[in-house]
């Protein structure tokens, strides 16, 4: 800050006036006399009531500006003005007017005192020229900012009550809906895009898949107001935003909180449920993270000699591609860590995949593995069944304690009200915790239904393995084996190739050699 030498006034009494006006919204301000209109004709004629007072010619509005914060156009003049000497009293309407932070007000005191400038409040009568003044306005600094943060509560505390009934709050249209009356609406062709986009993830498991999948096919996000250079496309963020939104499955969102919502979902709750559960990595199959799905391996080839992960790798020769395995040791720390050379992938995986057309070939396998993988299921549906049928009960029991109590409030005084706000809390808690037990277990049902399609998938490739294998895509054959193969080792020494299937019926994680 650099202190001034004020400029002589024309004239020995005569004090040069700045009136600054400013109004939070812009709602109003196209009328022909408006709120900045009304606090300029009350600074006015406050000046004119004053000896040897003048008024400068420059105005002073921030129409739709804050007080939050300075950063506004007129208030930013003002300050030049004041530092250059043209101003000799500021006069304000009200306190607030010019700043809603006590510290920015005090920085602004600290400027106008340097600078030789006065301050007036019009409305609340009194100036910054003497030490009462100037405690006055600190204490009224103190309310608006109170008044500030009582706004602020009470607006977050709408927000949270409409979201947790489900009501949109306003932000960011999301993709797939349009707004009208402040309601979302579907948008029948951006919702069409969202529904392949959760279609796609669900068969690849990639989103750098679906986002250049949707790209190529011109099903295309919207636009912005900063084109890309490289056009209109999506990108795997967007995608993720996307999937992981549960607004499209009906949802409305209150920080961890997810409620019912009044919007039109776009997709149903197990099927965001199932693509939740793959981002975040619970599913057996989803080890895969790489980004070309030709290595159908990866992830579940060992190497014989040091037991370390072997990675994808390939090279070109006379314009051919040649892929290959090769231990992650000796890739990181060189021939002398691990001797183990590089595989060649297609003829491991043919020969992964001969194995398993081998132990499917008489259907027992397929049986085997059906019969395991429900009964798994099926103990874990008796086991939340039997948790969610006492639920109810301790909902409605902690409820009508909670009400008993809550009537019970007004009826006690001190240590007896004591008494009853620990009971009321107690219950509250209880009845908190029976709620959301009630929503995980709902939500572990509908994870089961994702576990019986994954069953049913699993054993339909098995009943005639050595067809569909041919017929699938990469990622979907890559998805089978992370679902069907726990590891598979390749002894180089010896030439053996040792395939472990997951066994089934045990816990996820058990192996047993095939």
């Amino acid at each position: 800050m650099t202190k001034r030498t004020p400029t002589p006034a024309p004239g020995s009494e005569t004090k040069r006036c700045a009136i600054y006006t400013r109004k939070s919204t812009t709602m109003g301000l196209e009328q022909e006399f408006n709120s900045l209109d009304a606090q300029r004709e009350s600074g006015l004629a406050y000046i004119q009531r004053q000896t040897g007072w003048k008024v400068v010619d420059e105005r002073y509005d921030d129409g739709g500006f804050t007080g939050a914060n300075t950063d506004r156009p007129a208030f930013t003049r003002l300050l030049a003005d004041v530092e250059a000497g043209k101003i000799d009293v500021i006069v304000v309407y009200k306190v607030d007017r010019l700043s809603r932070s006590l510290l920015d007000f005090a920085k602004m005191m600290e400027r106008f005192t340097a600078a030789g400038v006065s301050f007036v409040s019009v409305t609340q009568n009194f100036s910054t020229a003497d030490a009462m003044g100037r405690l006055t306005l600190n204490m009224l600094m103190s309310f608006a900012e109170f008044e500030r943060s009582m706004i602020s509560e009470r607006t977050r505390d709408k927000i949270a009550a409409s979201r947790r009934k489900g009501k949109w709050t306003g932000g960011p249209v999301p993709f797939g809906y349009s707004v009208k009356d402040k309601k979302l609406l579907v948008n029948e062709v951006e919702a069409q895009i969202v529904r392949e986009a959760f279609t796609l993830f669900l068969q690849h498991r990639q989103m750098a898949m679906v986002a250049r999948t949707l790209t190529e096919r011109g099903l295309l996000p919207r636009g912005s107001s900063r084109p890309p250079e490289e056009g209109l496309r999506w990108s795997k963020d967007a995608i993720a935003r996307v999937l992981r939104n549960p607004l499209y499955a009906g949802f409305m969102m209150y920080g961890d909180e997810l409620h019912p919502g009044e919007h039109p979902r776009l997709i149903d709750e197990s099927t965001f449920r199932h693509a939740e559960r793959i981002l975040a990595g619970t599913g057996r199959e989803l080890r895969f993270t790489g980004t070309n799905p030709d290595y159908v391996l990866r992830g579940l080839l060992r190497c014989g000699l040091c037991r370390e992960a072997m990675c994808p790798g390939s090279t070109t020769k006379n314009g051919k591609v040649y892929r290959f395995y090769r231990c992650s040791k000796r890739d990181k720390h060189g021939k002398e860590a691990c001797r183990a050379r590089a595989l060649p992938a297609g003829a491991l995986e043919d020969f992964v995949a001969q194995r398993i057309t081998t132990a499917t070939a008489d259907g027992t396998l397929a049986v085997h593995v059906k019969a395991a993988l429900d009964a798994r299921i099926d103990g874990k549906r008796k086991a939340i069944e039997k948790i969610r049928a006492d639920l109810p009960g301790r909902v409605a029991a902690a409820s009508v304690n909670a009400s008993k109590y809550t009537e019970e409030l007004g009826k006690f005084e001190g240590r007896a009200r004591e008494l009853v706000e620990a009971k009321l809390r107690v219950e509250t808690d209880r009845l908190v915790a029976a709620e959301r037990q009630l929503a995980e277990t709902e939500r572990d049902r509908l994870d089961l239904e994702v576990a019986d399609a994954e069953a049913k998938w699993i054993a339909d490739a098995l009943r005639d393995f050595a067809r569909i294998w041919t017929a699938m895509t990469p990622e979907n054959q890559g998805r089978l084996l992370r679902a069907l193969v726990a590891a598979v080792r390749v002894k180089e020494e010896s030439g053996v190739v040792e395939v472990e299937l997951v066994n089934f019926a045990a816990d996820p994680g058990a192996k047993e050699a095939a």
